[in-house]
This record gives structure tokens, C-alpha cells and sequence, in this order.
């Protein structure tokens, strides 16, 4: 059956908030088209249609009218009403955690944000153990599900907290070809999530092949206690640098 909306996900090769939506419509089987821009450059109808001047948006065509929505949480939200194929738990109690958690993702983004700007060796080591401790309380939580069997956060449900951590991951992945910074250590069922939205093809296939190398290129040119060992490790620049926001 045709699929009566056409859904256009305004994007950014590195945004993981972009790789969300991705992720989510990918579950559902919803077609959806993928563009695109420059953060750094942004075009003007973009700025015409996005409040925010951030990514990702999603416009959707029905017939003659057009909607944009941005922010991520709200496009993920607009999904699971207007989607078959729901991601969140049909009970309110469950589906009301799931978006504590999601919540926290987001958090954990931020901290990684920091992480990867520190300027300092002492900010960078200290941004370390604010996202160590911040997975512990994953770890903990996992650990709470009673009866948990399967390796999603649900357990045998793949469900959009799972969408939010998948992104999550990726950076780790990222982090861990350049040193090791303990960040999951001591977290067994944390490092178990990890790998198994790692061969997921909703989370694998939500950014395109040469993401690691432009991320490490984008990190590498950040000027920040990240670059700097990068640089000790890596001298040669596999691409440009990215530009992210």
C-alpha cells in the first residue's frame, strides 16, 4: 500500500539526534527521503523552516501541505502517533520510563559533548568519569529488570530508548579506536546493549559508511585535549574537517 504522507528527514552526516529519527522510521518501515546540509553554511530555506537553525526536521507532504517539525523527541513522538509498528511500551508506567530514559540519553549526549570540547587534560579526565558514572546508573537500571531476557533495554523489544542509545554507542565506538578511557568498564550489561545495537541494521545503517572517519576528522580538528591525542596517534588526516553543531 502507498504510504499516504512523504516524509523528507532534514539531516547532518554527524548528528546523532538526526540518526534517532533515522532509526525509528527504518523500525517502522516508513519510507522516508534523507538531505543533507551544511551546518556550517546553512541554505535559507532551511533557515526559512527551521526556528532552532538545527537539524534534525522533519517535513511532511500531504497532498498540497506541508508540516515541519523539529526537535527530535517531537518527531520521534509524531512517529509513534501517526506510525504503524509502535516503539514505546503500550502501558503508560512502562512508556513513561522509556522517556525518563530517553530523557537521559540525551544527558549522556551533552556529556559527551563536553567531553570530546574539554581543553584541558584535567577537564577532559574529569568529563571521563562524569560519563562513567552516568553509565553506571544505566548499568544499575538494566540490572533492575527482574526477568530481563534479550539484549535490548526492554529486554526482547527493541524500543525507541533503544533508538536514543544506539548514537549513544557509536561515539564510544569512536572513542575506543582512539584510547582507552575506561569509560565502560565494569559494566558488563551496558557493554552487552552496546554490541548488540552495534549488528542491528536499523542502527548500523543510520549513518553512512564514512561516519567514523569523518567524526575522527571532525574531532581531530576541535582544537580541544581530544585533538591533541588524536594528533600524537594519528599525524595524517584521513578527510577535510567536518563541520558539526
Amino acid at each position: 500500500m502507498k504510504h499516504a504522507n512523504t516524509l523528507v528527514l532534514v539531516s547532518h552526516p554527524l548528528c546523532p539526534y538526526v540518526q534517532r529519527a533515522a532509526i525509528s522510521l527504518t523500525e517502522k518501515g516508513v519510507p522516508f527521503e534523507r538531505v543533507d546540509i551544511d551546518l556550517a553554511n546553512k541554505p535559507d530555506w532551511f533557515k526559512a523552516v527551521s526556528p532552532l537553525g538545527k537539524v534534525p526536521l522533519l517535513r511532511v507532504q500531504r497532498g498540497n501541505d506541508e508540516t515541519v517539525i523539529f526537535e527530535s523527541a517531537v518527531i520521534l513522538e509524531f512517529l509513534e502517533e501517526t506510525e504503524a509498528n509502535p516503539l514505546h511500551p503500550a502501558d503508560p508506567y512502562a512508556r513513561a520510563r522509556h522517556r525518563a530514559w530517553i530523557e537521559y540519553g540525551s544527558a549522556i549526549l551533552n556529556a559527551v559533548g563536553r567531553f570530546y570540547s574539554a581543553s584541558t587534560e584535567a577537564g577532559f579526565l574529569a568529563e571521563s568519569r562524569t560519563l562513567s558514572e552516568m553509565f553506571d546508573r544505566v548499568e544499575t537500571e538494566l540490572a533492575g529488570e527482574a526477568g530481563r531476557t534479550g539484549p535490548w533495554f526492554e529486554g526482547g523489544r527493541f524500543s525507541l530508548v533503544d533508538a536514543v542509545y544506539g548514537p549513544v554507542f557509536r561515539y564510544i565506538d569512536t572513542f575506543d579506536r582512539i584510547g582507552d578511557f575506561g569509560i565502560l568498564d565494569g559494566k558488563p550489561l551496558v557493554q552487552a546493549w552496546r554490541q548488540a545495537l552495534s549488528g542491528r541494521p536499523s542502527v548500523k545503517h543510520a549513518v553512512a559508511q564514512d561516519y567514523p572517519l569523518r567524526l575522527h576528522a571532525f574531532l581531530r580538528a576541535k582544537g580541544s585535549y581530544l585533538s591533541t591525542v588524536i594528533r600524537k596517534n594519528d599525524p595524517a588526516s584521513a578527510l577535510p574537517p567536518a563541520q558539526f553543531a
